[in-house]
């Protein structure tokens, strides 16, 4: 008796391909993916960007609370293809929420989002006291 584990699978990458949890009916499931997120520090603001395309301004839901930013959109979709006594009816619900804790620099009563071109864009100013300051001569006594 062996300890080592045997791999007998012919083709194992097949296998790991059929077997994948989100696979259904030949297609794996994008509808529960997360958008791409860029985050970049500027001098005086944070930027963060959703990829989100394909969705309505009316179709997000955008809460501040302490220092959580969370967003969240839902899309519901019904088909109906109706022929003869044949009736087909499809829904589809693609959803997603995300949370973001900002950092304590950030100027929450000063945070706005857009949403163009399918990027869904957050200015995240950062406080006064968190700006660089300028260089400054000090004259001795």
């Amino acid at each position: 008796m062996s300890l080592v584990k045997r791999n007998d699978v012919l083709f194992p990458a097949l296998m790991n391909e059929l077997f994948k949890p989100d696979w259904i009916g030949g297609i794996q499931n994008e509808r529960t993916a997360m958008p791409a997120v860029n985050i970049k520090e500027n001098e005086d603001n944070f930027e963060l960007e959703l990829f989100v395309p394909g969705r309505d301004k009316k179709d997000f839901a955008v809460e501040l609370d302490d220092a959580i930013l969370t967003i969240s959109s839902e899309i519901k979709e019904e088909k109906n293809d109706s022929k003869d006594n044949y009736t087909r009816r499809e829904f589809t619900i693609s959803s997603f929420k995300r949370s973001f804790t900002l950092p304590e620099t950030v100027a929450m009563d000063k945070v706005d989002a857009t949403y163009e071109g399918g990027i869904l864009k957050f200015n995240l100013p950062k406080k006064e006291e968190a700006l660089p300051k300028p260089k400054r001569m000090i004259e001795l006594k």
